[in-house]
């Protein structure tokens, strides 16, 4: 099974973002666009996994926590690497520096299972659509520019979870797996 580790975030957040992607859409009408109910902030992409290893990655993450929620302000659009060669179109996401925090600490939980760590810096973000080739988006890398202070609300979350993504010739699939609360009360 693919797995990866991510957090979610509210719907009023995904319907803002619904409705830029309907503006985008036309714009570059042969990149992939990501559904908005299959977007999530992935923390750690780990890979195919046997069932063994899966029961291992279950219980290597359920200790993490931290002492405060993840607190996210979603806005603006972007391209991966950059708007000369873009790859990606994602909506950013500003954050309270516990989620860097978070991820770093998913990916330290994982290593001692053989689970490399990412080697490049840690970026939230919500992929919004993938290219193919970079070809012919002018028109949508304005359209982004012309979007880049827009606000689509924000979030503050206490629980990350573990997904299973099934490829589909419709697009992936996510299936939660596990949750992890890891803002704990205090005793």
């Amino acid at each position: 099974m693919r797995l990866f580790v991510a957090l979610d975030f509210p719907d009023e957040v995904r319907s803002a973002i619904r409705d830029l992607i309907a503006k985008l859409k036309p714009l570059a009408r042969n990149a992939r666009w990501v559904r908005p109910e299959a977007m999530h902030i992935t923390l750690k992409f780990i890979g195919e996994t046997d069932d063994a290893k899966a029961d291992s990655i279950r219980a290597a993450l359920a200790p993490i926590h931290s002492p405060q929620p993840v607190d996210m302000h979603f806005r603006g659009v972007g391209f991966f690497p950059d708007e000369r060669r873009p790859r990606v179109a994602w909506c950013g996401v500003e954050a309270s520096p516990n989620l860097a925090q978070l991820a770093a600490d998913v990916e330290g939980a994982l290593e001692p299972l053989g689970i490399s760590r990412e080697t490049r810096a840690f970026v939230p973000h919500l992929t919004m659509a993938r290219f193919q080739s970079p070809g012919r988006l002018d028109e949508l890398i304005r359209a982004a520019k012309e979007s880049a202070a827009l606000d689509f609300g924000t979030a503050r979350e206490t629980d990350f979870h573990l997904f299973q993504s099934i490829l589909k010739p419709s697009g992936a699939e996510y299936k939660r797996l596990a949750t992890y609360a890891f803002v704990r009360e205090k005793a």
